[in-house]
């Protein structure tokens, strides 16, 4: 399906019955590493499966900005006239729900896995590895990474909807930032996943289905 959203079409599936549940993937991926899991999900949620701008089956942009895709996410929420929004974010996808939630009261449950609200909130050597990378492909979607996000500590604290924060034990964000984000967001919960890596329990995976399913008792 497509919606037109913020001057971008955004290709999207819709999986299972229930009260929504908008899943967002993160950098050079699309909706598919969902697909797995929405189906576990499909009975309690109706799962909005979405690629983003510059991703996937969406519009090719110009120039990319966290920003933009976090707009792109409120008009696909108004636009469809969503309600009882859960936001669960993957990565870039983590970053764009946090903006989401700290701009707008659209969203009443936020989970976020291996988000980061700073550029040095990754590990050193990926950091190194994503410019060496980008000075072979020039691919703005890295470029991206190396730039932003920019989230401040009162645009986190201006989150009221229910927030977990969640983070592989190996995850590539370091667990001092992820920590700090949950610390930053009043009452939210932190996990930090023994054996986890970035996408290990997520990508194709049932594992983060399970985590979702519990946190929505």
């Amino acid at each position: 399906m497509i919606a037109k959203v913020n001057g971008v079409e955004l290709f999207y599936e819709v999986v299972g019955s229930g009260d929504p549940l908008i899943m967002v993937h993160g950098n050079s991926e699309d909706h598919t590493i969902f697909e797995v899991a929405a189906d576990k999900l499909k009975d309690r949620f109706t799962c909005y499966l979405i690629d983003s701008r510059d991703h996937g089956k969406s519009s090719k942009v110009n120039s990319l900005s966290y920003q933009d895709m976090a707009d792109d996410i409120k008009s696909f929420i108004l636009q469809l006239g969503l309600d009882n929004v859960t936001f669960y974010g993957f990565s870039d996808g983590g970053i764009i729900g946090l903006l989401v939630a700290s701009q707008t009261d659209l969203v009443k449950r936020l989970i976020v896995s291996g988000a980061n609200t700073q550029p040095d909130g990754v590990k050193k050597w990926m950091v190194t590895f994503m410019k060496i990378l980008y000075l072979f492909t020039k691919d703005q979607k890295i470029k991206m990474m190396l730039v932003e996000p920019h989230i401040s500590d009162d645009e986190l604290a201006r989150i009221a909807c229910d927030t977990t924060v969640i983070a592989g034990e190996k995850d590539l964000i370091t667990k001092k930032h992820t920590e700090h984000i949950a610390k930053a967001i009043k009452g939210s919960k932190l996990m930090i996943l023994p054996g986890e890596g970035h996408g290990s329990y997520i990508v194709k995976k049932t594992k983060i289905a399970d985590i979702i399913l519990d946190i929505c008792k």
